[in-house]
């Protein structure tokens, strides 16, 4: 193992340690976020949290083009990934979720248990993707969840009874698609998150101050994404 180290230059090692390094970085970028959250900085919070998705949608491709796993074998930047994103993607959510005051007060700090315990397990369970680039179950994306319980603040039961069904949905085995990965649809699939996104750093920016028609189409694309293989499921079901 040394030995196949030592055959990469200074240079090749030093890179590929950088791109660990941009990996490892999501963490500083959920504490500010968790500083933020603490604060009641919503807005301020999801910009942390927005970046770190971006840090996380490039890391994996400069990882694979550098050969990271190759240069660098003592390190595992699968760990590594897993490890931010359930700062990320899961916990510092689930702070703000709990923290909120937009679920019922009983229901909020369980609810905010809930959420790290089954976030915890679905990322350490094997099958949390298919071989054609579903997620199976909720796919712990407690920070998309948690942007969308601040722009539509529902009445506290129906918030908390809307997260405590997403909770039960992780270990329910539904495909969701990877907005990135998933082939099928990508035509139909790319224009909208790119829609989405666009939309949801306007809603950050204004701090959640938008009209109705916002608010619609963002609860359109995010039930395209859950439920759309439900559908092409039913319909393949349905001409057969």
């Amino acid at each position: 193992m040394t030995d196949s180290m030592n055959s990469f230059s200074i240079g090749a090692r030093a890179r590929a340690f950088a791109v660990h390094g941009l990996t490892a970085s999501g963490a500083a970028l959920a504490f500010l976020a968790l500083l933020e959250a603490v604060r009641e900085h919503w807005a301020a919070m999801f910009v942390w949290l927005g970046i770190a998705l971006v840090v996380d949608g490039i890391d994996g491709p400069i990882a694979r083009r550098l050969k990271v796993a190759t240069v660098l074998p003592n390190w595992s930047g699968d760990t590594l990934d897993l490890v931010v994103d359930f700062l990320t993607y899961v916990f510092v959510p689930a702070y703000a979720i709990a923290t909120s005051h937009l679920l019922l007060p009983i229901a909020a700090p369980l609810i905010g248990i809930a959420i790290v315990v089954s976030g915890a397990l679905y990322f350490s369970d094997r099958r949390m993707k298919t071989n054609d680039n579903h997620f199976r179950g909720f796919p712990g994306l407690w920070n998309v969840a948690a942007f969308y319980l601040f722009l539509l603040k529902p009445e506290p039961v129906w918030g908390s009874l809307l997260f405590a069904s997403l909770v039960l949905l992780t270990f329910v085995p539904i495909h969701t698609i990877h907005p990135l990965r998933t082939r099928r649809g990508r035509s139909l699939t790319l224009p909208l998150i790119g829609v989405w996104a666009v939309l949801t750093i306007f809603t950050i920016i204004v701090n959640f101050n938008v009209g109705a028609w916002a608010k619609i189409t963002l609860v359109v694309i995010a039930l395209y994404i859950l439920f759309s293989d439900l559908g092409f499921r039913a319909y393949n079901w349905i001409r057969s």
